[in-house]
């Protein structure tokens, strides 16, 4: 009897593995009846908008939030690069431009974060949502407070980011599908506005402006290649840019989610 090539013992068992890992990754996220329910309601329509624009449900994702404009853009890997797929509408948000500085301020956090599959919520009092990681160890070093500042539906903020059901449910079926495809987590930018010269001259008096300065950054180095950048902690406090990241990383500034807060949203 002819011996098996070992490459193709290799294939064999892959082919059998890969069903059972993905089934047991599927296992690990989050998920509730309800949140099944949405995302199969969402997936036909946003596989129809995905493939009018030659991406793939299940491709890695990137967000920026623009709290002046209320948008949202998804932007998801194509190749080595990102593409927009869409700007959604923000339903409301709380607070005004800024970041959020403590506990019960009602204000809507800025800076960059981080998402993990554990910090999905498929079983939310506002329809569906995710914890964004605030705070992050920026905002710890600068003494800012709080928790459970998610994304979420319906359309009311205490802090949050309410983007309405329809929205949450294609957000969240993005995300999701992203994780169960491999995605280990993805970076969510939160501006005051779109970082241009000219918005940043008509601010220029906020007590934020060195602030979003330091925002413009990370801004600028995913508008210049539509990679996500990889962004720390500088030793002042601020987020400071890694010129020659790995490929399309996450943000890497030590993210702490407090679960039993994130699970009452």
């Amino acid at each position: 009897m002819k011996a098996l090539s070992p490459w193709f013992v290799v294939s064999i068992l892959i082919s059998l593995l890969l069903p059972t890992l993905l089934v047991a990754q599927d296992e690990e996220l989050p998920t509730s009846q309800k949140a099944e329910i949405c995302m199969a309601n969402a997936r036909p329509r946003v596989e129809r908008q995905l493939a009018a624009r030659g991406l793939e449900l299940g491709s890695p994702v990137f967000l920026r939030i623009f709290k002046l404009s209320k948008q949202l853009e998804v932007w998801m890997q194509h190749g080595d690069r990102f593409e927009l797929f869409k700007t959604y509408p923000i339903c409301t948000y709380s607070g005004s431009l800024g970041p959020k500085q403590r506990e019960g301020d009602l204000q809507s956090p800025e800076g960059f974060y981080t998402v993990s599959w554990g910090q999905l919520n498929p079983a939310s009092r506002f329809h569906l949502s995710f914890d964004i990681g605030y705070p992050n160890a920026v905002d710890r070093m600068n003494k800012r407070t709080g928790s459970a500042i998610m994304v979420h539906g319906r359309c009311i903020s205490q802090g949050c980011l309410a983007m309405g059901n329809l929205q949450i449910e294609e957000i969240y079926l993005l995300a999701h599908q992203a994780f169960l495809h491999g995605q280990k987590a993805f970076s969510i930018h939160i501006f005051p506005f779109r970082m241009t010269k000219e918005n940043l001259a008509e601010y220029k008096d906020s007590r934020w402006t060195a602030f979003w300065e330091n925002l413009k950054e990370g801004y600028d180095a995913f508008e210049q290649e539509h990679r996500v950048p990889s962004i720390v902690v500088a030793n002042n406090g601020s987020y400071a840019i890694q010129r020659d990241p790995l490929r399309n990383s996450v943000v890497m500034i030590n993210q702490q989610i407090d679960i039993q807060n994130k699970l009452k949203f």
